[in-house]
């Protein structure tokens, strides 16, 4: 399995030399404009703006959807849900317990694009983001709230670190999978509790080395004497530029674009 957030795709490109806070920020505005979309209109806007970002960060879009791929058994089950317990509208089909309607149907379908196309956008983010910068970042964001006593530095670090190890555990995962197919471990086969039953053998070894992991980094960071953000300078800090803020509008116009056009029922 292969996922894309977390890991660094090294690139000269336009968006790789942004500041990391002003992706962030775009990226939120995004997302706020995305789940705001409901007409065809507004979802052509909504794949422009992808299709841009894509092109100026100059990462391969076989390797975006190689980790869409990675994921897309989460997407499926979130549209299944969505498309069997949406009773409003006309009944299209009716078998047993289960009921879809034309308004499910589109609720499925709103929710299959937008979770892909969230997915993406996050992705870019990431895979043109250092783990450090994206750690700058989140780090300056929370520092206004160091005044009420909340660790701003020590919740990037672990944030960072989740998305650092993320592909780290994927990868294991794989791993121990291989090993327990080569001991005769079958994970395809018989009903769908005989499949749930498998997994122990991979989830137990998983969480084991996952533990080992996170041990193993909290002893090296002990031993170079890591103290948080006690007399921690940075060699080069993050200053805003012209292109920043040119992204940041982009960001602000799409959300904007999209109300308004939620507001005339566009």
């Amino acid at each position: 399995m292969y996922i894309t957030i977390g890991q660094y795709y090294p690139s000269r490109s336009f968006v790789h030399s942004l500041d990391p806070r002003g992706k962030v920020i775009f990226l939120f505005l995004y997302v706020i404009g995305l789940f705001m979309c409901r007409s065809p209109l507004n979802w052509c806007l909504a794949v422009s703006v992808l299709a841009l970002a894509l092109k100026l960060s100059k990462v391969p879009f076989r390797l975006l959807l190689k980790g869409l791929r990675g994921v897309m058994f989460l997407i499926i089950f979130t549209v299944v849900i969505n498309l069997f317990f949406t009773k409003d509208g006309s009944v299209l089909l009716k078998f047993g317990f289960i009921t879809i309607t034309d308004e499910g149907l589109i609720t499925a379908l709103r929710t299959f694009l937008r979770l892909c196309i969230l997915i993406i956008m996050s992705s870019v983010l990431t895979l043109t983001t250092t783990y450090l910068a994206l750690a700058e970042a989140i780090e300056s964001f929370l520092k206004p709230f160091k005044r009420v006593g909340l660790p701003a530095h020590e919740i990037a670090m672990m944030i960072t670190i989740a998305l650092r190890f993320i592909p780290t555990i994927f990868d294991e995962l794989e791993k121990i999978k291989l090993a327990q197919m080569s001991r005769g471990a079958s994970f395809d086969e018989g009903s769908f509790m005989d499949k749930a039953k498998a997994m122990i053998p991979l989830l137990i070894p998983l969480f084991v080395s996952a533990f080992r992991t996170a041990d193993n980094l909290a002893v090296a960071m002990e031993a170079r004497c890591y103290r948080g953000d006690i007399g921690r300078t940075r060699y080069r800090k993050l200053v805003f530029e012209r292109k920043d803020y040119s992204v940041m509008c982009l960001g602000a116009v799409f959300a904007l674009i999209i109300a308004v056009l939620r507001f005339f029922g566009m």
